[in-house]
């Protein structure tokens, strides 16, 4: 990184420190991304702090039901100390069955987002809206919906990042360096890259060494020569629409094959248990075996830009403008590097990190050519997007290595920005639409 931005990233993390009073672990990772950090605060910092339909303690415990349902405890007990300074009823944290009926009724909501968001229909909607005393009005539910798809994003990021908490209470001044899946936040900060890190404490001999740096190199090359040559096929020919629906067909049912590995009922703490029900709904594949009819949502049909962005703006103001700039800020951010290699246009493989995703959810762009997305994110890579978009809490640190040897750390924390925002995205399509069809 050039030195002004290291000044620019201290400035921000100076402000962050002077207005929260606490700099987490999070906001060190994302520093890397000063210009992302910038706007996912002002964001957060709005949904937490700033004016809006829900009470303070109501914000916090949302961010805490939503955590939960990916066992984030980090999240969730960041949100704990929040909630009880904020003035929540300390007798909530005990569990689900304290809290107050309305809330209770985000359950069902909350468990849909996470992990089945194509379920979400208008009746849902209806169901929080209906006038009685436990009833939501729209801005509250937007509020909510907002900090509920926020929170379970964010909780992909902390898997995916490998985030540990600050504090340690085996260390004597209870504080401890972050570990990004066991590189220090020095190897992040100093943008070290995976292969070098982790040689120096490796036991092969030297023809290992050697042999995994050409592996990975030749990995790096033959994924560059595959994005020349796709800008330069795009240049020569454009598929059909026929074709193009065809191949996101195929992609769909491909991902069903990508696999995480098999995974008996994970055990959940009762820390986190407490703010969980229905435990075991989880992330079923959208497209699923012998299914023929599948209701692909056609992004044109509902777009966050013409669409999503002016209802949610309209019910809880100016939260649109936010989302909207940081969703931009991390599809556009570039540095134009890949690994070692400079002037390097990236686009087509963020946008195929960021449509893989949305293909995981259902989600179709009719302008978008998902053969692009085969030829340029390899089996270990989709297997990593997968885990950390669908069920965070199994991503480990063998998958984080095993994708894109060479690149730096500051680039696989760039991808979980890419997947985080895109998840985050995805939900809200499919709440905001919900809602929009409620309304007529």
């Amino acid at each position: 990184m050039q030195a002004n931005g290291l000044d620019e990233r201290t400035n921000l993390l100076v402000e962050e420190y002077s207005t929260s009073g606490r700099l987490d672990n999070i906001t060190q990772v994302m520093s890397i991304h000063t210009q992302y950090l910038e706007s996912f605060l002002r964001s957060q910092f709005y949904m937490l702090r700033m004016d809006g339909p829900l009470p303070l303690p109501y914000r916090h415990y949302i961010a805490i039901m939503a955590a939960a349902r990916h066992q984030c405890s980090y999240l969730i007990n960041m949100h704990v100390d929040e909630f009880l300074k904020t003035g929540g009823i300390a007798e909530w944290l005990n569990g689900l069955e304290y809290i107050p009926q309305r809330l209770k009724n985000l359950n069902e909501i909350n468990k849909l987002l996470a992990h089945r968001p194509w379920l979400i229909t208008k009746e849902h909607i209806q169901k929080l809206v209906k006038t009685g005393e436990n009833n939501w009005s729209l801005p509250e539910l937007v509020h909510a919906v907002v900090l509920l798809a926020h929170y379970h994003a964010l909780a992909s990021f902390v898997f995916g990042s490998g985030i540990n908490p600050e504090r340690d209470p085996d260390t004597s001044n209870g504080v401890r360096l972050i570990a990004v899946n066991n590189f220090c936040v020095c190897d992040l900060a100093n943008d070290n890259n995976i292969e070098n890190a982790s040689l120096t404490s490796s036991n092969f001999g030297n023809v290992m060494v050697f042999l995994q740096i050409a592996d990975s190199l030749s990995e790096l090359e033959a994924l560059m020569e595959r994005m020349k040559r796709l800008q330069e096929d795009k240049e020569d020919e454009e598929a059909s629409q026929e074709e193009m629906a065809t191949r996101f067909e195929k992609e769909k049912k491909e991902s069903l094959l990508v696999i995480s590995g098999a995974f008996d009922d994970e055990i959940v703490s009762t820390d986190v248990s407490r703010y969980v029900e229905d435990p075991g709904f989880g992330y079923k594949d959208f497209a699923r075996r012998g299914e023929d009819h599948l209701p692909t949502f056609r992004a044109q049909d509902y777009t966050w830009e013409n669409h999503g962005f002016s209802l949610v703006n309209r019910l809880y103001s100016d939260i649109g403008h936010l989302l909207d700039e940081k969703f931009r800020m991390v599809y556009n951010l570039t540095y134009n590097t890949m690994a070692t290699h400079e002037d390097v246009d990236t686009t087509t493989l963020r946008r195929a990190l960021f449509n893989y995703v949305h293909c995981m959810y259902g989600i179709r762009y009719d302008d978008y050519d998902y053969g692009e997305v085969n030829q340029l994110l390899e089996r270990s890579l989709k297997v990593y997007i997968k885990t950390v978009t669908c069920y965070p809490e199994r991503t480990t640190k063998r998958m984080y290595d095993s994708y894109w040897r060479q690149f730096k750390h500051s680039e696989k924390v760039h991808v979980n920005l890419l997947l985080m925002e895109a998840r985050m995205q995805a939900e809200l399509l499919y709440a905001l639409r919900a809602i929009t069809r409620h309304l007529t």
